[in-house]
């Protein structure tokens, strides 16, 4: 089982100026076209599940499927993350069901919704670092706040992130990878307007602090799938995502995890949409979810190309979570 603390995988990711996808799911589809397209491209990959997917699963489902990609592909180095946590016992729940990392959004209070202080950000992060370091878990966190709404999370408003503040962030809660603000936005429709991303921010932020840097809210949300969407049935008018060439330039300025939903879920939906109008005698769910599992492979795999992801699955020897256990000790 090749089962490793995102910490690894991102810390090496750093290390060669690639960045690597943390891939959203939900169900049994997902997880496959995840892996078959990390199998093909040989990538290292982040699997995660945010609160509303694992409760949509009953969490111990969800779980034991995301332990079943790392069982059938031994080769590969995966991380079973936790998105979008909203309190430390969110966190206890994932670690309990095997995830090897965790995020903690505490720039949210527990409703996810109403945007929090410095001060609660900095005490729910620490305690979830403290609790989830005895277990060789990673911990992300969050600095600033996305705008949009997804999956339940959100305020609807946006705060981009203070260089400064995310340096002394880092230093209070001792926290693994920063998530930050430079102008991303949950969901399908990312801007109103020009699409623009305060590189200088994370430029600066790269030079402050050391640990892996997360970006939230970057899918590219293509045109193409915007378009089958709509052919077959669909009403989003007006959707648009993060230009790939934004997100391959913030990869050169210093991120290492690219979180990538939305695009996933256009990907399949559109699929199941085309089976059903060019084939409305279908009723098997295998004869629409093969074709969406195929589909959602197909991206994962073009993404992984595109942050240079692809290549690096045998770059290096995979710690386990003991392993990180001794690390966090010392």
């Amino acid at each position: 089982m090749a089962l490793v603390p995102m910490k690894q995988i991102l810390e090496e990711a750093k290390k060669k100026g690639y960045g690597v996808g943390a891939y959203n799911v939900n169900n049994m589809e997902q997880i496959q076209a995840i892996m078959a397209a990390a199998q093909e491209t040989q990538s290292p990959v982040i699997i995660q599940a945010s609160r509303g997917a694992l409760k949509y699963s009953n969490f111990t489902y969800l779980g034991y499927l995301m332990k079943a990609a790392v069982i059938e592909n031994p080769t590969i180095p995966v991380a079973m993350h936790l998105d979008h946590g909203n309190s430390l016992d969110s966190a206890k729940k994932a670690i309990d069901l095997g995830f090897s990392s965790v995020m903690i959004d505490g720039s949210l209070k527990e409703d996810g919704k109403t945007p929090s202080d410095y001060e609660y950000n900095v005490n729910v992060t620490r305690s979830v670092v403290e609790y989830a370091h005895k277990y060789g878990v990673t911990v992300e966190a969050e600095i600033g706040r996305l705008g949009g709404i997804e999956d339940g999370v959100g305020s609807g408003s946006a705060h981009i992130t203070d260089p400064q503040e995310a340096l002394q962030f880092v230093k209070d809660t001792g926290v693994d990878a920063l998530a930050i603000a430079i102008g991303t936005s949950h969901g399908a429709y990312k801007f109103k307007g020009a699409k623009v991303l305060a590189f200088d921010v994370l430029q600066e932020v790269r030079k402050l602090i050391d640990i892996p840097i997360v970006l939230h809210g970057a899918s590219s949300v293509p045109k193409e799938l915007i378009d089958a969407v709509n052919k077959y049935g669909g009403k989003m008018p007006g959707a648009e995502g993060v230009p790939m060439e934004h997100l391959q330039k913030a990869i050169k300025l210093g991120v290492q995890k690219i979180n990538v939903d939305t695009d996933g879920r256009l990907a399949m939906t559109a699929t199941i949409r085309k089976v059903f109008t060019e084939s409305p005698e279908k009723f098997d769910p295998r004869d629409y979810l093969g074709p969406a599992r195929t589909a959602l492979q197909g991206l994962i795999a073009s993404k992984m190309k595109a942050f240079g992801t692809a290549g690096h699955a045998s770059d290096y020897a995979p710690l386990t979570l003991e392993d990180m256990k001794k690390v966090y000790n010392k």
